[in-house]
């Protein structure tokens, strides 16, 4: 199995383990300790996602890009990913849940994980897979 073969089994399970908590997140029962696992499942998603990307630009000779903000943007203007906005906004809360933790916030990400998130990152996959 060549590099991007591995990454991309990594994203596509991480991203299946991310759908598992967003179902148990929408139940009207769930907990701050499913959210948490949700945010924290996010967390693993978002890095094997840019990573991913990265890892295909470099089997397409596109080097250079070695933070996350620069694999969104190429990803952007390579037509990968749709919605820029929406990116830079996964970015900024991904680095929020690692730098500050506020209850409020921990619930506006969560809600943003499972309403759009998680779309994005699907999106992205079946691009990469072709």
């Amino acid at each position: 199995m060549n590099k991007l073969e591995n990454k991309l089994t990594n994203f596509s399970n991480a991203l299946e383990r991310l759908k598992e908590a967003v179902l148990e997140y929408k139940k009207e029962d769930s907990s701050d300790i499913v959210r948490d696992g949700l945010i924290q499942r996010f967390e693993f998603t978002y890095e094997l996602a840019w990573k991913t990307t990265k890892v295909y630009f470099e089997d397409l000779g596109i080097v250079d890009k070695n933070s996350p903000r620069a694999v969104i943007k190429e990803a952007y203007s390579q037509n990968m990913i749709v919605n820029e906005e929406n990116w830079l906004l996964i970015l900024n809360d991904r680095n929020m849940t690692s730098h500050v933790y506020k209850e409020e916030v921990a619930e506006e990400i969560a809600q943003r994980i499972a309403e759009c998130y998680v779309k994005e990152f699907e999106m992205l996959l079946d691009k990469i897979r072709g």
